[in-house]
């Protein structure tokens, strides 16, 4: 099962990443609401887990947004709004369920484990291809010219944010804010380990990840292959 989090709260945000990851769902957090729209609707998500209020546009406007498109991806509000009142109105906007904070570790789980098993649409874009690679995102397997190789998750979600953006560069910020949800010294420093890894396993394939000195990192087409 795959999840989105969209939470503004980033400590709230990264404790339930790793509580929905110790209990194997894969989970992508996001911390404003123009970002949480453009992913929700790319329809590689079991369930979406929003908060309401958030900076850049709010939960109302990205549920609205998924339905628009005619997408039924389960939709959890999860707010501190707590009326009746409240509940109704994000009931009625589309939602599939509607939870309060705070809230209890092992009802959340439940909630997100039942609204994954309802039926959904079929995703056709589980694979992300550039070059001779190709991507499942649903089980973090990479091909190269059909040839396939495991990936870690993290590997697999530093990946897939080069394929969604080939050719632009992405700084380290951007890696650390949208996988490790935190800034230090120690993610630092596995950014580039983690670069490092993903560059070992495309080294025979068209595609390399190359520095930017100062500004990031970039996937290109390669010029030559190493045969090696």
């Amino acid at each position: 099962m795959r999840v989105l989090l969209v939470e503004d709260e980033k400590a709230l945000a990264q404790a339930m990443a790793k509580l929905l990851e110790r209990n194997h769902i894969l989970v992508d957090v996001v911390y404003d609401g123009l970002e949480g729209k453009l992913l929700s609707c790319e329809k590689i998500y079991d369930v979406v887990i929003l908060d309401i209020m958030l900076p850049t546009m709010d939960g109302y406007e990205i549920l609205n947004s998924i339905r628009e498109k005619g997408m039924n991806t389960p939709v959890l509000f999860l707010t501190a709004l707590d009326s009746v009142k409240d509940k109704v109105k994000g009931l009625n906007k589309g939602a599939d369920d509607y939870l309060v904070k705070p809230f209890d570790t092992d009802e959340l789980l439940a909630r997100i484990r039942a609204l994954g098993r309802r039926p959904k649409d079929i995703y056709v874009d589980n694979f992300i291809s550039f070059a001779d690679i190709k991507l499942n995102i649903s089980n973090s397997e990479l091909s190269i010219n059909d040839s396939p190789k495991n990936l870690t998750a993290k590997e697999a979600q530093l990946l897939e944010m080069f394929l969604r953006s080939p050719g632009v560069i992405i700084s380290k910020d951007q890696i650390l804010d949208r996988i490790w949800g935190i800034e230090s010294e120690a993610a630092e420093n596995s950014v580039e380990i983690y670069v490092h890894y993903l560059r070992k396993k495309l080294l025979k394939s068209k595609a390399e990840i190359l520095t930017i000195r100062g500004l990031g990192y970039v996937l290109k087409e390669r010029r030559k292959v190493d045969a090696k």
